[in-house]
């Protein structure tokens, strides 16, 4: 018998953090590992009045605001806006809001906030931070044994992107005579560079070599995409693209048919951990 090919070798290409969820994320060269994915993910969240999530699927301008982060605090701009600066380790009253189906504790940012958001979206809205004492966990029929906990992401600790996949994605898009689009569009948290296209599908694990040691990731859920890689990042304008060309492709069985890009992990180990742009990444494959 021939011996199974070697896995290809690859590198962590890319590190993004979305602080506020359904807002403009940052490219970042190295990302402190927490127990509910890259800290400061997804941390805060736009809320109605009566504290239901706000995201670029109803709110597509939510894409246009920008993040800049500093040692002790988070600056937001948007295009007519002044600065809004938060303190990282400042929140206001405490109070409830609904995650999809969650409905857990958080902190509301205070009426300053909320007045910034209110007025830049046109409609009532808060900002709130979510409470680190709570523990919002993604679904065991995926997670298995892995108690993964989330801040305001929609279900999962870390999402992981394939450099590979979206440059085929982009060849297709130009075939079509569409622009090519972004890595951001997908909203990642690691980009892998050194797969072939699409072989994140088919990963059971990770490991990430860092300064401390090993981080181990679980690929557990292909993440099905909605609406939001269709809004474009810079202007807020909704389209078709890249949604109608991944819907002659992407349909996946395992998620009845979504269309599916990218997929979703947990940490097996490795919270505290720093991960960096460039470090070597040592990937399984399900069917090995």
């Amino acid at each position: 018998m021939n011996p199974a090919p070697a896995p290809p070798a690859c590198t962590l290409a890319e590190i993004y953090l979305h602080p506020v969820k359904s807002c403009a994320g940052i490219a970042v060269k190295s990302g402190l590992l927490a127990e509910t994915g890259i800290d400061l993910d997804r941390a805060w969240m736009v809320v109605d009045p009566h504290g239901e999530m706000l995201t670029q699927r109803e709110l597509p301008r939510l894409a246009l605001v920008r993040t800049t982060l500093r040692t002790s605090d988070v600056v937001l701009r948007a295009p007519g806006m002044l600065a809004l600066h938060l303190q990282v380790d400042t929140v206001e009253a405490p109070t409830r809001v609904r995650v999809w189906d969650d409905i857990v504790k958080a902190y509301d940012m205070g009426d300053l906030a909320a007045q910034w958001f209110s007025n830049f979206l046109g409609r009532p809205a808060r900002l709130t931070r979510f409470d680190p004492e709570e523990k919002r966990l993604s679904d065991p029929a995926w997670a298995g044994d892995i108690a993964a906990e989330n801040a305001f992401a929609d279900g999962f600790p870390l999402l992981v992107a394939n450099g590979a996949s979206l440059a085929d994605l982009n060849r297709r898009l130009a075939a079509r005579g569409a622009a090519p689009v972004t890595m951001q569009r997908f909203r990642p948290n690691l980009v892998l560079d050194g797969l072939p296209a699409y072989d994140e599908d088919h990963l059971s694990e990770i490991d990430i070599t860092t300064d401390e040691g090993l981080v181990t990731l679980r690929l557990v859920k292909p993440c099905t995409r909605c609406s939001i890689p269709d809004v474009d990042p810079a202007s807020a304008e909704p389209g078709t693209e890249p949604g109608a060309t991944l819907a002659g492709y992407r349909a996946d069985p395992r998620m009845k048919g979504g269309i599916t890009f990218g997929m979703n992990a947990v940490i097996v180990r490795g919270v505290d951990h720093t991960l960096r742009v460039g470090q070597a990444v040592d990937v399984r494959y399900a069917f090995a």
